[in-house]
């Protein structure tokens, strides 16, 4: 069964053209590439490429991860700043046999010669926001909203991919990395197993090994639904107990049979993936202690989602 399963509904446009691709026989490689680029180019997510939120000193830099099931190959850019598709350099940087996760300006030299397009990531809304920010706080403080796109294509020829990409966190560090290019942490596939992918408070996340964690799960049995709310419960609840609360976790998986799973820690995580008619569906799902429930949106969501987007405000869908 070939199928897509991403996070947000920001990724609906480019999921419906990679389901498309794999419905005519399209590689998992290529549609999570497809699903990808479609958000990063795409001005009205300030989380994902083009229109990406600033760190702290007003740069604008990129974090992506890309793995093939097949062969387990990774690629992952991490801190990469000019450069629109930090989803198609991690995928080259896959096919090499060494030298796979290039960070920070040594990722932008191998970029630049190797072809990719340097491009100006300074989008006038994205810095209005930055300086409005600073503006409000005398110390900035890092916005914690995450929107990181997390792509998992299964395709004809029974083989699993998994892609991510993001801007990383508001406000963040100069040089700060998260999950995203992470590989076992922010991604993972086996294609004798499945894929994984996480979304969220990078620093939570890697505390877990989220996405290695649930594919270890449906190894051992699990199924994806099962792998996703015990993994993400286990690392809710140790973290509660250490400290007393949990940053955002947020997750998806698919095994190879096509099954999925979604869990959840907060209120309003929205994934998208084929129903049971093959109809590409925006769902929405919440953290109901210690499993997550999830529905279709309504329209109503999904036009207030709209609403936000157009206004360019931060509130995270």
């Amino acid at each position: 069964m070939a199928r897509i399963l991403s996070t947000w509904r920001m990724s609906l446009e480019g999921a419906e053209k990679a389901q498309k691709l794999l419905n005519n026989n399209g590689s998992a490689g290529d549609a999570v590439e497809t699903a990808i680029r479609e958000v990063e180019e795409n001005p009205l997510y300030r989380s994902v490429g083009l229109a990406g939120l600033p760190a702290r000193d007003g740069s604008v830099s990129l974090d992506s991860g890309y793995m093939d099931g097949a062969t387990l190959s990774i690629g992952a850019v991490g801190s990469i700043q000019d450069f629109a598709h930090p989803i198609s350099i991690s995928r080259a940087l896959s096919k090499l046999h060494l030298n796979n996760c290039l960070f920070g300006i040594d990722a932008e030299r191998w970029a630049s010669a190797n072809g990719f397009e340097r491009i100006n990531l300074h989008d006038p809304q994205s810095m209005k926001l930055w300086q409005d920010m600073l503006m409000k706080q005398s110390t900035p403080q890092v916005y914690k909203g995450h929107d990181t796109v997390c792509v998992i294509a299964l395709d004809g020829a029974n083989n699993i991919v998994v892609g991510t990409s993001t801007s990383g966190l508001f406000l963040k560090t100069p040089g700060r990395v998260g999950d995203s290019p992470m590989p076992g942490c922010g991604f993972y596939a086996d294609a004798t197993i499945g894929a994984a992918a996480a979304t969220g408070v990078g620093e939570e996340i890697m505390k877990g090994c989220l996405s290695f964690d649930i594919v270890s799960l449906m190894k051992n049995g699990r199924t994806p639904q099962q792998a996703c709310d015990e993994a993400v419960h286990q690392l809710d609840a140790r973290m509660k107990k250490i400290r007393g609360y949990t940053d955002d976790l947020s997750v998806i998986a698919m095994d190879m049979h096509g099954n999925i799973g979604a869990s959840t820690t907060i209120q309003n995580f929205s994934f998208v993936t084929p129903d049971e008619e093959g109809k590409l569906t925006v769902y929405v799902a919440r953290h109901n202690e210690p499993e997550t429930i999830y529905a279709p949106a309504t329209q109503q969501w999904l036009d207030d989602y709209m609403a936000v987007r157009h206004a360019g405000k931060l509130e995270q869908w």
